[in-house]
């Protein structure tokens, strides 16, 4: 069975927006306003706290004329505001891909070069991040340092999923991270 292939409207345009400010003053609620102000739709948004910065990443879609609305709504804001913004024309996917969604989880005691490790290992198997949140903390019971991430990779349909999940895991036991692979669940 083939999927049908999400097509925009042809007239349809996106801007990718990244908004920084200081926390609590979340730029979230000013984005979105800014964004139905414009005419445009708010499409996906994240949101994340990262010591005392609050960052906002969106996609905001609309027609031309809304899009360039927008940008210099967008504009205004990061002079007049205490909001450092970043943003630009984007396209989205179409269509479906071969990729298969996996969620990887590590936790391990934290070290310099753990993050680029990974990112590599997945890099050479030729698999996709896709989305990926990693913290450093201390171990209430021992307080040690650890680290924890969870990456969405994409994993090519063909790829053979035994040898590639026994290759991660023997990598993981080579730098002593305890890690899973398992396919996401909708």
């Amino acid at each position: 069975m083939t999927l049908p292939e999400h097509r925009p409207a042809p007239n349809t345009h996106y801007l990718l927006i990244n908004a920084f400010s200081t926390h609590p003053d979340s730029p979230l609620l000013r984005i979105a306003r800014r964004i139905t102000d414009s005419g445009c739709n708010l499409e996906d948004a994240r949101l994340s706290t990262l010591g005392q910065d609050v960052i906002v990443s969106a996609r905001a879609a609309g027609s031309w004329d809304s899009i360039a609305k927008l940008e210099a709504m967008l504009g205004r804001m990061e002079r007049e505001e205490n909001t450092q913004i970043f943003f630009k024309r984007t396209e989205i996917k179409t269509g479906y891909s071969n990729l298969l969604p996996y969620i990887v989880e590590v936790v391990s005691a934290d070290k310099p070069g753990i993050l680029f490790e990974l990112a590599q290992f997945f890099d050479a198997q030729g698999i996709s991040m896709e989305s990926l949140a990693c913290t450093r903390y201390q171990a209430v019971q021992t307080g040690a340092q650890m680290f924890t991430a969870q990456i969405t990779v994409g994993i090519p349909a063909d790829m053979h999923i035994a040898t590639l999940r026994d290759d991660f895991l023997e990598f993981c036991d080579a730098l002593n991270l305890d890690a899973i692979m398992d396919p996401m669940k909708f």
